[in-house]
């Protein structure tokens, strides 16, 4: 099998795992984690940024297929479901740091780029869901309540709990599957 294909194969399995997540009730209405953006980061470092926004971009394509779409305007879901969850992907931007510190057995220093590469796609992410917050979801903001300071409670909260998800599962994967992170020889 080719390289491309492989990745593609991987891409559409690391997706399909996110969606899956992605059923978790929510616990906390608009404040729970995304559960989903676990395997999206473990793949972006383990694939890099090309096939980390492949992924993250059918992720929130999914969502249009399986009707977990909150639609309002074209350009509020162009907003949160393609761009938020394509910016998953950026965390691929540190996958070469990451995988030489594992490789090196460093891995305190392995988790902090993963750390790092995880924060940045989580801030992505969350900022294009406050972006749309703003714009879009204003006027659920209680009376009195600045649009810009609900959106930032709101997607903030979330995007905090979505990154401390992600960062304990990176920190319990790292030592004990440190192996999953890297592509197999010849391949």
């Amino acid at each position: 099998m080719s390289k491309n294909l492989i990745s593609f194969v991987e891409a559409a399995i690391f997706t399909s795992l996110a969606m899956i997540l992605s059923f978790i009730p929510d616990f906390a209405s608009w404040f729970s984690p995304s559960f989903g953006a676990i395997p999206l980061v473990v793949f972006s470092l383990r694939r890099g940024t090309k096939y980390g926004l492949l992924a993250g971009l059918l992720w929130g394509l999914l969502h249009f297929a399986l009707g977990k779409v909150y639609y309002l305007a074209l350009s509020q879901v162009l907003i949160e479901y393609i761009l938020a969850f394509l910016s998953m992907g950026i965390a691929g931007l540190l996958a070469t740091p990451f995988q030489k510190k594992l490789q090196a057995n460093q891995n305190k220093q392995a988790f902090i780029t993963g750390a790092l590469a995880a924060t940045l796609a989580v801030l992505t992410r969350y900022f294009w869901h406050f972006i749309a917050g703003v714009i879009f979801w204003g006027s659920y903001a209680p009376k009195g309540t600045s649009v810009y300071w609900y959106s930032f409670v709101v997607n903030g909260t979330a995007g905090l709990a979505t990154l401390i998800l992600v960062l304990v599962s990176l920190a319990l994967l790292i030592t004990p599957q440190a192996k999953s992170f890297f592509l197999a020889k010849g391949r």
